[in-house]
């Protein structure tokens, strides 16, 4: 334990012999913290990692640095996208530190082992991506989905690509549950809008070799190539496949989660036409344009759909916390949910009783090099798709708490 922590507990001890007046007085000198453990430095730190904190600072600063009459201060750490690297951290802080809010930004199984452990402790918790399960039969009182989940990336680009004409979908996925998930999700939407599955192969995590599973794809001759995959992955298959020239016939590679990241990464020769759902892009609005800037001055890169939903997702808590007058978990949720949430990166979104912050998804597109304008004049926004439409509906959830 390090000395500082020490001295604090010390204190505190302290304090409550003295008497409660003094008490009081020590506990408002105390910071409020909230945390975030995200991939800092694997294959998902471009989508979130460090730049998850950067966005999390910023909403403190502009809230104005302090609640309750308390300086808030923001922690971060690595997950390394390992489960018990997680969950230990998260323990860690709540118990040592009094960590009151975690986001999270990292992997999906971290994420429900996350939501298992706030629950116990009863703090707020914040998920910027993730499975379902956390919005249904896993669900908490205490846990909510901001930016994206499975189902809406799943229902948006599924529809869109069979109703445009993409009536045969081969899957690349890869093997763990994310994967998994997002593959299982996508294929009952592609059926459901009057398409067929005619074939799927699985790859390892951070895989660097698709070309098997390239050319098992080819040889079905589907419409859609779907990739359910992420990250690095995503963008070694995009370049695999172009480079097999699976992108220029009437076969469509389709992401089937992409960030900004990941197209800078590629570039736009390699990425051009891409389409995909996302919850976020810097450039489409007056609002999200200025915040995505100020971002950019911090990190020179712009913000993904989870970094500025890391940062609306921690301004919403902040409003919340003031509201209820209190730190205290329940009282701070029903503040969560009662409040809509208007911000740069969307318009009165609401929290529901399963978790799910919904608000409104967009179908993008990646510009060719010809049309952009600059160096992050990336996409172009092909739909906007209500919340309503993009994210399962409330009477399908399996959560308790709405069954209850």
């Amino acid at each position: 334990m390090k000395i500082k922590q020490t001295a604090a507990i010390v204190a505190g001890m302290l304090a409550l012999a003295a008497g409660p007046g003094v008490a009081r007085a020590q506990a408002k000198d105390q910071p409020v913290r909230i945390g975030a453990i995200a991939d800092l430095s694997g294959a998902y730190s471009g989508l979130a990692g460090p730049g998850i904190g950067v966005a999390m600072e910023m909403a403190v600063e502009d809230f104005g640095g302090k609640v309750l009459g308390r300086p808030i201060e923001v922690l971060i750490a690595d997950s390394l996208l390992k489960v018990d690297v997680a969950t230990s951290r998260a323990r860690e802080w709540i118990d040592q530190q009094d960590v009151q809010m975690i986001l999270e930004s990292s992997d999906s199984a971290s994420a429900l082992a996350l939501q298992k452990l706030t629950r116990e402790k009863k703090r707020v918790s914040v998920f910027t991506s993730g499975a379902t399960a956390l919005i249904n039969d896993q669900c908490s009182p205490y846990g909510m989905q901001w930016a994206w989940n499975i189902y809406a990336l799943a229902n948006v680009t599924g529809k869109a690509l069979t109703q445009g004409g993409g009536k045969s979908w081969y899957f690349i996925s890869a093997d763990y549950a994310f994967g998994k998930a997002l593959q299982e999700e996508t294929a009952k939407v592609v059926e459901q809008a009057g398409g067929k599955v005619v074939g799927s192969v699985s790859h390892p995590f951070k895989a660097t070799d698709f070309a098997s599973f390239l050319l098992s794809a080819q040889s079905a001759n589907p419409d859609v190539i779907a990739l359910a995959n992420a990250g690095q992955d995503t963008q070694n298959a995009v370049r695999q496949a172009r480079e097999f020239g699976l992108t220029t016939g009437k076969t469509k590679v389709a992401p089937l989660i992409l960030f900004d990241s990941d197209v800078k990464g590629m570039g736009l020769d390699l990425a051009q036409g891409l389409l995909f759902t996302t919850a976020f892009y810097w450039d489409r609005t007056p609002e999200s344009r200025t915040w995505s800037e100020r971002f950019y001055e911090r990190r020179k890169l712009m913000p993904t759909m989870n970094q500025a939903g890391a940062y609306s997702a921690t301004m919403h808590y902040l409003k919340a916390v003031a509201a209820a007058g209190t730190l205290e978990a329940d009282a701070v949720m029903e503040q969560m949910r009662k409040i809509p949430v208007n911000d740069f990166f969307t318009s009165n979104g609401q929290v529901r009783k399963d978790g799910m912050m919904v608000h409104d998804m967009y179908l993008a597109q990646v510009k060719t090099p010809a049309e952009s304008k600059g160096p992050w004049d990336m996409l172009t926004i092909r739909d906007t798709i209500s919340g309503d439409e993009a994210f399962p509906r409330l009477s399908d959830s399996t959560c308790p708490l709405v069954k209850g």
